[in-house]
């Protein structure tokens, strides 16, 4: 027995002198268990993994967007947006949600859905521009940022089912999805071109920050049963991307945009409404 627990000490201390000599300490978090804090080393392979391969195609999307390559771009940032909602999706389904997961993610996000598509539009038009062009982008980026900072510290505090200010990954589809079109048409970027797509950028940077609450589709259970016209409905949604993938897809980001704004309008008047109609019924 006391040989035993003498192997797997030995076991142990070789392992920290293997990492002491990586310089790499193991990831260690607290947990709740059971109604018990406990701390827990490690960190969760699979989700991490589709984090990963969504920051890998961020970065993939800035070296072809500065290589002029808009296309091989956008296909980029359209599968980093695939891969970050399967990782939170996958998180939750396997109970594998951490907090370490969840930084990771956002460092990601800026990466793919902030400072990619910024960078993207800018080697594409707003270069043009000048100090302009630089600003648009870089105010595009920041707001990126400070969406991604608030959305992290509201967790938990806000109704799930609604986001407050566009999410990241749909601005960006905003502003490549614009970049996508225009180069599958060769449209010619001229300076009302230029002078478009920074104004779209700034749009987008700014509803991310805004306090407009748009749809988070969270709510959808992938678990449960659903109506056999559900999935009618979806094979007819990859029908129509099918058809014009960028042009339907900058339409899809388009109307996603304006529906928050048209949310927002909806339910101040619903509210203004309400206080009128309190009012009357006082005076009564």
């Amino acid at each position: 027995m006391t040989t035993e627990n003498e192997h797997k000490n030995a076991g142990l201390e070789d392992g920290q002198e293997f990492e002491s000599l990586l310089l790499i300490d193991d990831h260690e978090e607290e947990v709740s268990e059971g109604g018990r804090k406990v701390r827990r080393k490690g960190i969760f392979l699979l989700p991490n993994l589709l984090t990963t391969g969504a920051l890998f195609a961020g970065f993939f999307a800035v070296i072809s967007g500065m290589n002029n390559e808009f296309h091989n771009a956008c296909m980029a940032i359209l599968a980093a947006m695939l891969l970050d909602g399967l990782d939170g999706r996958l998180a939750r389904l396997t109970n594998t949600q951490s907090a370490f997961g969840a930084e990771y993610d956002s460092l990601s996000d800026l990466l793919a859905f902030g400072v990619a598509p910024a960078l993207i539009c800018f080697s594409w038009a707003l270069s043009d521009l000048g100090t302009l062009g630089w600003t648009a982008a870089f105010f595009y980026v920041a707001c990126a940022a400070l969406r991604l900072a608030r959305f992290n510290v509201q967790l938990g505090t806000v109704n799930k089912r609604f986001f407050v200010g566009l999410a990241s990954p749909a601005a960006a589809g905003l502003v490549v999805f614009m970049v996508w079109v225009c180069d599958e048409y060769a449209v010619e970027v001229t300076f009302p071109i230029s002078v478009l797509a920074a104004i779209i950028t700034m749009i987008a940077g700014l509803l991310m920050v805004l306090n407009v609450h748009y749809f988070s589709f969270k709510d959808i259970d992938f678990r449960n049963r659903v109506p056999f016209f559900v999935i009618l409905m979806v094979i007819l949604s990859f029908v129509i991307v099918s058809w014009d993938p960028p042009v339907v897809l900058f339409v899809i980001a388009i109307l996603y945009a304006l529906s928050g704004p048209a949310l927002t309008v909806y339910q101040y008047r619903k509210k203004l409404t309400k206080k009128v109609d309190a009012i009357d019924e006082t005076v009564a």
